[in-house]
């Protein structure tokens, strides 16, 4: 194929563009650059090279100065004498450094956070964490009438008595000096208060920009889980190692509680998430469950969340929360009020299904953040289609900014807090563009304009864009165009070989139907010049659930994109379809999954069998689909559940039963096991296994620690108890989740196609 280019980078400069690249085949890639003066991409010098690249640094009010680390140390960077300093030279790593608004710069080192004065040189120390619990310290008595004469007596008779409590009353005996990681000792220091992270661990430690508040989080671990493991066969030793694994959906998780510490006052306060509106709202789906959802109603407890920051706003005055409940159906937009730990809400989104969605999310703070003092943005699906939203956090006001039947995709904010840049489908589902709008609103501005996928790296100054370019037909390349609307895209790179060039790849139908609900199904058709006089078809069912492969882009499917071409060349006619919950169309699809995965996602290849027969010219007998982890359960499903529909199916490195599967990805769909055994029953392959009719092919790698190869074992086991007929295993003993041998690929590959051929041809 020909290897296309990666890692895309500009230099500060805004100059030079570097990426990693191989067109000479060699064993490993190399470094490269592009200058915007020149056409020609040449070879870097790696250590050379690599230090003139942009860097991400933490830039104080003016951006004169920015912070970054480097290898644990932190440096200072002047960007108008264009000298650096050094702050930190130790074997420890320092992290995270910020500006304060007083101009000192605050670093963490190990759990706690140390203030460096740029003017004066002194380091201090902001906080004291202790690992442990202060019940283990040993404690002073209190101290009887008895104690309390005899203490007095000493010091009445003793002159080193009366000397010692005088130099401890005026510190010289108290924490003691201490040499700061920048600059000369800093003499003696005020003893700080210790605070105990008890048996929990310690995260998200971070100060207000005004060094007011220093807020962090204690997470209690889960306990009594069980961790998986999965057993590797072919060693180096000769003997069977194991490789830890995973937990499985409905393990315990995690908890979180937040504190805040006041520095001024010297106080530590809980956040009180208690505060949170609708903390005690419970999901639709326990209505279900009435006797459990009675018992859970009588504890009327709060539902756990997670959570993520306080953003502060530039001047330190106000901080954000972005919160979501453990059970995946809220995110909410918090100010918080760090002189109480109290919580107002500033926006909610609820979701029965699952909060998700581009630049939505439960695991991270998803595209958020400042515009100024007042403004805060975000990304919500309040309208079905996740956009841009910016709320005045004075005033209370919210405007959303970007709309449509489409999807807000990436999301940055200028430099100068003016503009935001964003790349999104506006166009077509299956076609992403780059795009900007003023913070104010207006109608977006589109800067680029290839029909295809555009993946966006935009030059330091913003005036320049490196575009990751591909087509359907045309793997990645690197192209240059000002970040202009109108202006010209150059292409830089030519990856693909005289081997893949020699061949004329198709570029598939784009087509639409309508499913049985009525909602129209995207898909991707890949003809045949010669079909075989009994006209088969084949469905590809892409993997991943939330994903998008019916685009105008290069697929990373490219694999399967080269075995529908071959398919093609031998008489078939093949479809691919981005059936529901997968990516790129709005809410309700990515969510229609909900509760029943193998329930429309399902039914939606089917449809699109029937729309094969309707306008291609298909026979329903000799049918056949094939696809990898989710689209290897789908086609179980298909051979279980559709078996009128597909004569054959291959099933490759496929979940069979959902309750074995991880936790973040399950739990958003389904719930967990123990509270809603019914999502899981009607969404499993294994519950169904004696529906099997047709020809099954199963693929799996025994080293797969994604989905594990019991998942196989246990089906396999289930088809020996119903004493099933006409299915294969084929087992590959190296193999992880994604296949890493070449010989791995054509053995299982080969098999699929033989499959075909003996079933669908005859």
């Amino acid at each position: 194929m020909g290897i296309a280019p990666t890692n895309y980078r500009w230099t500060a400069d805004s100059k030079t563009v570097y990426f990693n690249w191989n067109p000479e085949n060699k064993p490993k890639e190399e470094l490269y650059k592009i200058s915007i003066a020149s056409a020609k991409p040449v070879k870097a010098v790696d250590k050379e090279d690599e230090k003139l690249l942009a860097t991400n640094f933490i830039y104080n009010k003016d951006n004169s100065l920015g912070l970054i680390e480097k290898g644990g140390d932190i440096y200072l960077q002047n960007f108008k004498t264009n000298k650096e300093i050094r702050l930190t030279n130790t074997m420890e790593r320092e992290s995270n450094p910020v500006f304060l608004t007083n101009g000192d710069v605050v670093y963490q080192l190990g759990d706690n956070l140390y203030e460096v004065n740029l003017k004066s040189a002194e380091t201090k120390q902001l906080t004291n964490f202790v690992k442990g619990k202060k019940a283990n310290r040993p404690e002073m008595k209190p101290l009887t009438d008895q104690d309390k004469w005899l203490k007095a007596e000493q010091t009445e008779l003793f002159d080193i008595i009366k000397k010692r409590n005088a130099e401890i009353r005026g510190g010289a005996r108290g924490a003691g000096g201490g040499r700061g990681r920048f600059g000369a000792p800093t003499g003696d220091t005020k003893s700080l208060k210790e605070i105990y992270a008890d048996d929990k661990f310690l995260n998200a430690v971070t100060i207000s920009p005004d060094g007011h508040y220093i807020t962090y989080k204690l997470t209690t671990p889960a306990l009594n889980n069980h961790s998986t493991i999965v057993p590797n066969y072919v060693t180096a030793s000769g003997y069977t190692e194991d490789i830890p694994g995973r937990t499985k959906v409905g393990e315990n998780e995690n908890i979180s509680e937040g504190f805040i510490y006041d520095t001024q006052k010297d106080s530590i306060y809980s956040i009180q998430l208690s505060t949170i509106p609708g903390i005690k709202d419970l999901p639709d789906f326990y209505k279900d469950y009435p006797k459990e959802l009675e018992a859970i109603k009588k504890k009327n407890e709060d539902r756990p969340v997670n959570f993520f920051g306080p953003v502060w706003n530039e001047n330190g005055t106000t901080g954000v929360l972005v919160a979501t409940s453990i059970d995946n159906k809220d995110r909410w937009i918090l100010k918080l009020d760090a002189s109480t730990g109290k919580l107002s809400l500033i926006d909610r989104q609820r979701d029965e299904a699952w909060i998700g969605g581009p630049g939505i999310s439960g695991f991270f703070q998803g595209s958020t953040g400042w515009i100024d003092n007042n403004r805060f943005y975000y990304q919500s699906e309040a309208t079905g289609y996740s956009h841009l939203y910016v709320a005045n956090i004075s005033s209370g006001e919210k405007k959303q900014l970007t709309t449509g039947k489409w999807e807000v995709q990436t999301l940055r904010l200028s430099k100068d807090k003016t503009t935001f840049y964003f790349t999104a489908n506006k166009e077509h589902p299956g076609i992403t563009n780059f795009f900007k709008i003023g913070v104010n609103g207006g109608e977006p501005i589109q800067i680029t304009s290839m029909k295809g996928l555009n993946d966006i790296t935009l030059s330091p100054d913003e005036r320049w864009v490196a575009i990751n370019y591909s087509f359907m037909d045309k793997p990645a390349e690197l192209y240059l165009q000002p970040s202009k609307p109108g202006a010209k895209a150059v292409k830089i790179t030519q990856s693909t070989s005289a081997e893949f060039n020699s061949y004329k790849w198709r570029q598939p139908d784009m087509v639409t139907f309508k499913n049985r609900y009525g909602t129209d199904v995207y898909a991707r058709v890949y003809k045949s010049d010669n079909p075989h006089p009994n006209h088969p078809a084949v469905v590809f069912v892409h993997g991943a659930g939330y994903l998008q492969n019916v685009h105008f882009g290069w697929s990373t499917y490219f694999r399967e994109f080269m075995f529908n071409n071959l398919l093609a060349d031998n008489g078939y006619t093949v479809i691919d379809i981005d059936y529901t919950g997968s990516s790129g169309y709005g809410r309700d699809f990515r969510t229609g999954i909900y509760r029943h995965m193998g329930g429309k996602d399902l039914t939606d290849q089917a449809d699109g069998v029937k729309f094969l027969v309707e306008k291609y010219g298909v026979n329903p007998k000799h049918v056949g689909l094939y696809g990898g982890s989710y689209g290897g359960f789908i086609t179980l499903m298909a051979m279980f559940n559709e078996s009128d529909v597909f004569t054959s199916g291959a099933a490759l490195r496929s979940v069979t039963d959902w309750a074995h599967y991880n936790h973040g990805y399950t739990s958003n769909i389904l719930n967990e096991p123990f509270n809603d055994p019914i999502a899981y029953k009607q969404s499993s392959p294994i519950y169904f296994a004696d529906k099997l009719k047709g020809n099954l092919l199963i693929a799996h790698g025994m080293v797969d620690v994604n989905v594990h190869f019991q998942d196989i074992v246990r089906i396999t086991q289930r088809f020996i108890e119903l004493g099933k007929n006409n299915w294969e295993l084929a087992v590959f003993p190296v193999e992880d989740h994604g296949f890493v041998e070449p010989s791995s690929w054509t053995d299982e590959y080969k098999r699929i196609f033989k499959l075909y051929e003996n079933t669908l041809k005859k």
